[in-house]
């Protein structure tokens, strides 16, 4: 009889135990005691196995558990049913969405960033260069609010800049000076006018790439420059129809006559809350979504810029975007930057842009087309410059020799100079060198 009976507890033991290794999540939902709704009071049991999880017991419950050995598998089940909870948690992906504005700034660009302040979201503004010159306090405040700021070429004009890689690119470096000029920063994203699909071709890709810019399309098109006048309750429907991703990039303008578009942002910010999203602005450092390339039948062809030319814009550009220590120069009074890319130390000399160097240290400089010279004039200096002849003229100020030879070379059509030769020829001799690990500095009277 002791035998049955030892038996029989071992097939119980071993059909119970069975039971449990399949009991489904779902099915192990009934065992967890409940939250009590009659007022008994109720006992928290600690999780041991989660940081500080714990699994509601009623009392009378863990009285029977100290009767019962078998039911002390509930908290076991409960644990495993936290876990699970915990990790899926863990593991569900940040929703992130981003606003982006295009073809600013203007009139309209202010209440945008109002609207943006209000609500606490950041966004990214891709301006056009001729507008960035006119409201420069716009781009400013961008700036200062967070925000992040593209590049969305000078003049939005399709037929210059699809007609070649290289009057692209001339638009492109334009709105990046103004952009400087005045936040002092260089915008490496780039949006195209209209999308690169049916506009870019592969040249157009791979250079823009080469030369150190991410170029940004976008996931989401709210429509609002489909037509004139688009109603704000369209643009708010085509900015929130989209199937939800993790990850969506808006696409809305802030330009002349986007009066809606400003009326629908409060909407499309409040439907993206609402699904949990949180707002951000476009980094460089993140992967662009592009669009596909269009079949070459639809792209008209384009003449592919030379060798020679991808030498002297494109290699040289990247170094602006790249790792480097800047170089401060300070000359009568005045201090500016470059950064890695705006300068060069070739045979122990620094070579700069001739044009940018001298009117970010205040002085003037005009081109003589017919002579081809470059005329600099600062305080009571006036300087010659000809490149053909590799020499610079001295007026109006004592230097050791009025006629002085210099080194030239030319890069994204920019004439760049010796820095030496050319402080000494406008009166500010240099008069320290400093080289560090984190900057360079130039120091002249």
């Amino acid at each position: 009889m002791a035998a049955i009976a030892i038996l029989i507890i071992i097939a119980a033991a071993f059909l119970y135990g069975e039971r449990e290794a399949v009991l489904p999540a779902a099915s192990a939902q009934p065992l967890l005691a409940p939250a009590s709704a009659s007022g008994t009071e109720d006992a928290v049991r600690a999780d041991p196995n989660e940081g500080g999880g714990a699994s509601v017991v009623p009392l009378q419950e863990l009285a029977v558990q100290s009767k019962q050995e078998a039911v002390v598998t509930v908290p076991l089940l409960s644990a495993v049913s936290a876990s699970a909870t915990a990790r899926a948690t863990s593991t569900q992906a940040e929703k992130i969405v981003y606003l982006t504005f295009d073809d600013g700034p203007s009139k309209l660009t202010g209440q945008v960033l109002s609207i943006l302040k209000e609500e606490e979201v950041t966004a990214t503004f891709f301006v056009l260069g001729e507008h960035a010159k006119q409201s420069p306090e716009l781009i400013q405040r961008m700036k200062e609010a967070g925000h992040a700021i593209g590049n969305h070429t000078y003049n939005h004009e399709y037929d210059d800049l699809y007609s070649s890689f290289p009057r692209f690119w001339d638009q492109i470096k334009r709105t990046e000076e103004v952009v400087r000029e005045i936040t002092g920063v260089r915008p490496a994203m780039v949006r195209a006018p209209g999308g690169t699909y049916g506009h870019f071709d592969e040249t157009y890709f791979k250079l823009l790439e080469q030369g150190g810019y991410k170029v940004f399309d976008w996931d989401v098109d709210s429509g609002d420059s489909k037509r004139r006048g688009v109603p704000a309750a369209e643009i708010v429907k085509n900015a929130t129809s989209e199937k939800l991703k993790d990850e969506m990039i808006v696409l809305l303008h802030d330009g002349t006559g986007h009066e809606e578009s400003v009326k629908a942002l409060p909407e499309i910010i409040k439907f993206y809350k609402k699904h949990g999203y949180t707002f951000r602005a476009l980094s460089p450092d993140q992967k662009p979504v592009q669009f596909s390339l269009a079949d070459a039948s639809k792209i008209k062809t384009k003449p592919a810029p030379s060798k020679a030319w991808i030498e002297s814009h494109i290699e040289p550009n990247a170094a602006l975007f790249g790792p480097g220590e800047p170089l401060y120069v300070e000359a009568g009074g005045v201090a500016t930057k470059l950064a890695a890319g705006e300068y060069e130390l070739t045979d122990g000399q620094y070579m700069v842009p001739l044009r940018s160097t001298m009117e970010r240290l205040g002085a003037k400089v005009s081109w003589d087309g017919q002579s081809q010279s470059a005329v600099i004039v600062w305080g009571d200096a006036t300087v010659i410059i000809e490149p053909l002849k590799e020499t610079l003229v001295s007026k109006g100020v004592e230097v050791s020799s009025p006629l002085t030879p210099v080194q030239f070379s030319r890069k994204n059509n920019s004439l760049w100079i010796s820095l030496r030769p050319l402080l000494e020829a406008t009166g500010h001799p240099i008069v320290s060198f400093e080289a560090g690990r984190e900057e360079r500095r130039v120091k002249a009277m």
